[in-house]
């Protein structure tokens, strides 16, 4: 699966919150990091470019900081001149049909502010309406959004579950299920003994596959006497 990360920020080298996720991307080869701003510094966006793009990607993800309600200005002209009739809706517009659609969003507010009797009265699913109706007419399977709230109070270990969850976010096929994410856990652990060197770490990577996979298998062990329970 190839993911297309679509990133809208004005000025993602002064945030924090941005540079510590994109920076954990530079090996996931099955991720392209593309970041409107940067590519379209005058505005001028290559339409043709941008739907070439959406075609050879399987998900589509935006990821931007959640301004009064929506996303930085960019992104939107992005939808505005990218997703025309003819290519993502109408009679013909079907480039964009069955491809997983996400969003990434940095909040500075506190999540429990998101509810009614909150400061912000809506929740996230509420207020992220408009991008549920694009992937309804585009064609597109909508995913659970990753929202992120108040990175900059967070504690580390906070912060790497997060980031956890923005790998799985990326990479790991739309199955929340206890044995998809030992399967993808099992894989980037893999992914890593292929880049160390250090034999120390390639044994502990070893070693945590063996207890992913015993656990698995008592697991499924478990499952198969709880089965047979249920039939007699």
């Amino acid at each position: 699966m190839k993911t297309l990360l679509i990133v809208s920020h004005p000025d993602i080298l002064e945030s924090g919150s941005q540079q510590y996720f994109l920076s954990s991307l530079k090996d996931f080869d099955e991720v392209t990091v593309h970041h409107l701003e940067a590519v379209y510094p005058d505005g001028k966006i290559d339409v043709k470019k941008e739907q070439d793009l959406l075609k050879i990607h399987d998900r589509i993800i935006f990821q931007f900081p959640f301004y009064w309600y929506s996303s930085p200005p960019m992104l939107k002209h992005w939808q505005d001149v990218v997703l025309e009739e003819g290519f993502a809706h109408g009679t013909r517009g079907t480039a964009l049909k069955g491809k997983e659609f996400g969003l990434v969003l940095f909040i500075g507010i506190n999540e429990k502010e998101y509810q009614a009797g909150g400061t912000e009265r809506y929740s996230i699913n509420e207020l992220t309406k408009p991008y549920q109706a694009m992937a309804y007419k585009t064609g597109m399977k909508y995913l659970k959004t990753l929202s992120i709230f108040q990175f900059s109070y967070m504690e580390e270990n906070e912060k790497m579950d997060a980031l956890i969850q923005y790998w799985q976010m990326l990479t790991m096929e739309n199955d929340s299920s206890l044995a998809s994410r030992e399967k993808w856990l099992i894989s980037q652990l893999q992914k890593a003994m292929q880049r160390t060197e250090d034999q120390k770490d390639t044994d502990t990577f070893k070693y945590t596959i063996e207890l992913i996979e015993e656990n698995r298998s008592s697991i499924d062990g478990l499952k198969i006497v709880l089965d047979q329970v249920r039939q007699t």
